[in-house]
């Protein structure tokens, strides 16, 4: 169960180091750029340790040491490859803890991916204290071989599972950082759209589109009544792979539906705010803002993602009345036909999806995590500090 932190003896805070460990990809990278930049603003310095691969935060943040590591995934593959990755790690800990000694670290934030590991370990060896950052319901195999040696494991959604036995009073629920883009739609409120107005759907499925949803919604629209088709204005990103493209953009021309498709959206935070209505992969940070903008979905999780993350992800999110949860494995198009159906022939149900999803969102993670991690930042330097005050979570 999630916890607040409880008040701490009073003390001077100071101007801390702190270490973000933390795996390349961008569900990890984010979140972690997110408290450097909230940190940084706060006077604190801010290092980053990953792997050979990682590329930190670009030039955005000058500010920011990187520090690589040596670092290998050891679950899966053959007992040659174990062994590779276990050499791997063994030698990122060593390089690890070097690095934390010489730069005088206060504290590592770990954020998961096996690139997290060795400063994750290396930090607990030491004596540092090491905070987790989870960002999916499922606790990442990375967190889970540190969490028995962290300090708290901070949450972004309200249940999460596969924590380690004797771990549960380390949760503390501190929220997914949102792009302020996205977290200025909460001043937008949700376009419920009237009886013969467009009715606006987005499709996405990630950076490159999801596959899957190249013929499937496609195939879902052009079942719709004729009514309905000629009211859908649709942007989706579609996989530019063999003919994709131009297979999808044929459907839409026959139906008679109004379609925008592209492989990459750089307007995203404006076409979720006009959007009536998403489909979607359940990534953790597809989630966080969709809740943040209060914007329903329709949620197909990826099949393979690791420990079925994504089920969990897009569970928690139609269990709070945000969205629904459509498995892909048993999906076909009339089934999505049918649900589009009866969400464009009853508006109310779109706009109780939209309230609900805003009402889940948790804001003000960055912060939630710096509070945790450094102090309160009025706190820096005042001996009158008094307590440590993290949200638990209460939307906004």
């Amino acid at each position: 169960m999630s916890q607040t932190p409880k008040k701490t003896p009073k003390k001077i805070m100071k101007r801390q180091h702190i270490v973000l460990a933390s795996g390349g990809t961008g569900g990890h990278m984010f979140p972690a750029r997110a408290l450097a930049e909230e940190l940084i603003q706060r006077g604190h310095k801010v290092s980053l340790v990953t792997d050979q691969r990682g590329q930190g935060f670009g030039n955005d943040l000058p500010q920011v040491t990187v520090h690589k590591v040596s670092a290998g995934g050891i679950a899966g593959g053959s007992l040659l490859h174990k062994a590779l990755s276990t050499a791997k790690l063994a030698m990122g800990i060593l390089q690890a803890m070097k690095k934390l000694q010489s730069i005088k670290a206060d504290a590592v934030v770990a954020f998961g991916g096996y690139a997290s590991v060795p400063a994750g370990l290396a930090g607990s060896f030491l004596g540092i204290p090491v905070y987790l950052h989870e960002q999916n319901a499922v606790l990442g195999r990375a967190n889970r071989l540190l969490a028995t040696r962290a300090r708290n494991i901070c949450t972004s959604f309200r249940k999460v599972s596969h924590i380690p036995a004797g771990c549960e009073n380390k949760i503390i629920l501190t929220g997914n950082p949102v792009r302020p883009a996205i977290m200025n739609l909460r001043e937008t409120p949700y376009p419920t759209p009237s009886e013969q107005s467009p009715l606006r759907l987005l499709v996405t499925g990630g950076s490159q589109g999801a596959s899957v949803f190249n013929s499937l919604v496609p195939e879902a629209l052009a079942l719709l009544p004729e009514n309905l088709r000629h009211r859908i204005q649709i942007s989706q990103q579609v996989r530019k792979d063999g003919d994709s493209a131009e297979s999808v953009a044929t459907i839409y021309n026959t139906a008679g539906i109004a379609a925008d498709l592209k492989s990459f959206f750089d307007d995203m935070p404006e076409r979720l705010s006009s959007a009536h209505l998403v489909i979607c992969r359940s990534g953790a940070s597809t989630i966080t803002e969709l809740a943040a903008a209060g914007r329903p979905a329709i949620l197909v999780p990826y099949p393979h993602a690791t420990d079925d993350h994504q089920n969990d992800n897009a569970q928690d999110f139609a269990d709070a009345g945000a969205g629904w949860l459509m498995s892909q494995s048993s999906l076909n198009a009339q089934d999505l036909s049918n649900r589009l159906i009866s969400l464009f022939s009853n508006t109310q149900l779109l706009q109780r999806a939209a309230s609900c999803a805003r009402s889940h969102a948790i804001i003000d993670a960055a912060s939630n995590l710096a509070d945790l991690v450094c102090g309160p930042p009025e706190k820096i330097g005042d001996t009158s500090s008094t307590s440590t005050n993290v949200s638990n979570g209460a939307a906004a």
